[in-house]
């Protein structure tokens, strides 16, 4: 049984060199995302996710909208664990697994068949179990002699298929996405579509972050809406997206 509960969740980030006018108003004219002050010592302060509070539970496919800098990719970094909130509570119970960065850890100068054991170890598989898996992460990956070869010999197409292929051999109870993977040619894309589509079902929770209003329809039952680190909506996905993106017209509107 996985759980997600917020309560009152913010994160901050401290800019230690903008003391100088210039930079801050600098700061100022760019900033997207969440809400630029200044702590009790005066350092700016970039406030990337402000209040939030909800609950995920198992079955919860959930999608997460917002423009560029609303704060996506930071509540990804949350829940994975890469942040810590600066304030508020943040209860995960359940083992998390990120599609997010792929390739992390990948050692150009080693071969494949070594990046396997690598990027297992990263993921907190057991080289045991790596050895049960790894004839069916090459043959998916479809690289052939390649996989003893060093990784700086492959093409950007034989890194990302080697790199989903290890991945994807996870199951966790909570499953993080920036994005719907597409790798590889079109023969690799469908067998890769298949593999995501069961990782998905295997999962008590997916989080989602996306820019797709058909994947957000598709994949999941609820959609939270992002706007400078605050959730500015939250409910059915039809409702949500029509919200975000405008209400689809049809032959008989």
């Amino acid at each position: 049984m996985a759980s997600i509960e917020f309560e009152n969740v913010n994160v901050d980030f401290a800019i230690y060199n903008a003391n100088g006018r210039s930079l801050k108003k600098r700061l100022m004219q760019v900033a997207t995302g969440g809400q630029i002050g200044a702590d009790g010592d005066g350092r700016v302060i970039v406030r990337a996710l402000q209040n939030l509070s909800f609950r995920l539970s198992d079955g919860d496919r959930v999608g997460l909208l917002g423009h560029n800098g609303a704060g996506k990719s930071t509540l990804l970094r949350l829940l994975s664990g890469v942040y810590e909130p600066s304030s508020g509570v943040a209860r995960i119970s359940g083992e998390i697994g990120s599609l997010i960065d792929i390739s992390l850890g990948i050692d150009p100068e080693a071969s494949g068949r070594e990046n396997i054991y690598i990027r297992g170890a990263l993921l907190g598989v057991p080289r045991a179990e790596m050895n049960k898996q790894i004839d069916e992460i090459i043959s998916f990956s479809e690289l052939g002699d390649f996989i003893d070869m060093p990784l700086r010999t492959y093409s950007s197409g034989m890194h990302l298929r080697l790199a989903f292929a290890v991945a994807t051999i996870v199951r966790p109870e909570i499953l993080l996405m920036d994005e719907w993977l597409a790798v590889g040619d079109e023969g690799f894309k469908h067998r890769a579509e298949e593999r995501m589509n069961e990782m998905v079902k295997a999962t008590n929770i997916l989080v989602l972050a996306s820019h797709s209003r058909d994947l957000v329809l598709h994949t999941c039952n609820r959609v939270i809406w992002l706007e400078h680190g605050k959730v500015r909506m939250d409910g059915d996905p039809v409702a949500v997206t029509d919200a975000y993106f405008g209400r689809e017209t049809t032959a008989h509107d």
